[in-house]
């Protein structure tokens, strides 16, 4: 194992017998939710995970090390702290180094999961290519991380804040195959279609399983982005999202808002202005990629 690694008993376990294991990140904990149901979410996801037949494996960054697995403590830790960092690729180095706290995103996460051996990942949604990045050169990390290091990702999509033609454009660019799980269409985060396809539908867990084992024995580097979308009966309306982002998007030119700081402000506004829907909207869609991820887990693990 890596120096920077603490695994949990149960998750190093799990590994060195070959069962299934899926990484979750913990920036939803830290910036994604407001306390309590980030809390609450965190332990859902867990619980989610280990009923479909897997180990979860919560990432963050506490006191110098990366931590594989989170105690109760330290998931509190991360959920109620003032100064904790949102940590990509850039920033785990530095993090480290001074022993800051830190959760990790996408990016960061899938770095960590790889140190540890871990193949399937659950998140909400990826971070992309922002609107108007033709001006402002806003493009997420995780696009590039997808396409260095070998995870495979389940999430809702990308956010729909984002521009979703671009950033299917730039996985393409990137070589990174976009699997639908069960579905032909890119979700939207909040609904279930954006309008534009997927690579390959994939109706089952093995159907991915098999797809991931010929990557990476073709010695193919990169992930695989598994889209997943919310569940019917959780999803917002798109036209009504679409206007409400508007709105949100011109709050953060109004403000001045840039960097880091966007995401977190537009998911706190996206809440205000659907009246807490978008919040049960997000919550419900990370538990079904959590449920899916350990699934898709099972398989490889299995080799079936």
């Amino acid at each position: 194992m890596h120096d920077f690694l603490s695994l949990t008993p149960e998750v190093a376990a799990a590994l060195h017998d070959g069962r299934a294991v899926v990484a979750l990140e913990s920036t939803v904990i830290a910036h994604g939710m407001p306390y309590p149901q980030n809390v609450e979410t965190a332990r859902a996801l867990e619980a989610i995970v280990r009923a479909n037949g897997a180990v979860p494996a919560t990432i963050a960054v506490l006191d110098g090390r990366i931590r594989v697995g989170l105690s109760d403590e330290q998931v509190e830790r991360l959920a109620t702290g003032t100064d904790v960092w949102k940590l990509s690729r850039r920033d785990l180095p530095i993090a480290l180094a001074i022993g800051a706290d830190g959760a990790t995103t996408v990016a960061a996460t899938m770095i960590a999961a790889r140190l540890a051996g871990i193949a399937v990942f659950a998140t909400g949604g990826i971070g992309g290519v922002h609107r108007g990045a033709e001006t402002s050169f806003d493009i997420s990390a995780d696009l590039d991380e997808l396409a260095m290091t070998d995870v495979c990702v389940v999430c809702a999509g990308a956010k729909s804040v984002l521009d979703l033609a671009k950033t299917l454009e730039y996985l393409e660019t990137r070589g990174v195959p976009v699997l639908g799980f069960c579905t032909d269409d890119f979700p939207a985060f909040y609904a279930r279609t954006s309008g534009l396809k997927v690579v390959r539908r994939c109706d089952t867990p093995e159907d991915v399983a098999r797809i991931l084992r010929a990557k990476w024995r073709l010695g193919l580097a990169g992930g695989v982005l598994l889209a997943n979308p919310i569940p019917e009966a959780d999803a917002l309306d798109a036209a009504e999202m679409e206007a409400v982002i508007a709105r949100a998007l011109a709050d953060v030119d109004a403000r001045g808002i840039a960097g880091k700081a966007v995401t977190p402000f537009l998911l706190d506004r996206l809440k205000e202005l659907t009246g807490g829907r978008s919040l049960a909207a997000n919550i419900a869609l990370i538990r079904n990629n959590a449920r899916v991820a350990a699934q898709v887990a099972v398989a490889c693990a299995t080799g079936e």
